[in-house]
């Protein structure tokens, strides 16, 4: 979630969530998420599974366009 995040941190997710979703279209399943996590990881942020799962999901079904606090919210 969100709440106990600074700004800075979601500022930096969604800095990942547009990288990622900038090359997604057509990307082949199971990439999106694999680079939402490297570059999550690379950021040096930590969210669970379950908010990695829910950004992945969000940038498929957005085709890239994704506000990141508000899938995480």
């Amino acid at each position: 979630m969100t709440e106990g995040r600074s700004t800075e941190e979601t500022e930096a997710i969604q800095i990942v969530v547009d990288r990622v979703g900038g090359y997604q279209d057509g990307a082949p399943e199971g990439t999106v998420r694999s680079e939402l996590t490297k570059g999550l990881a690379e950021a040096g942020l930590d969210l669970t599974d379950d908010e990695v799962s829910s950004l992945a999901a969000a940038i498929e079904d957005e085709h890239g366009t994704v506000d990141a606090a508000a899938v995480l919210g």
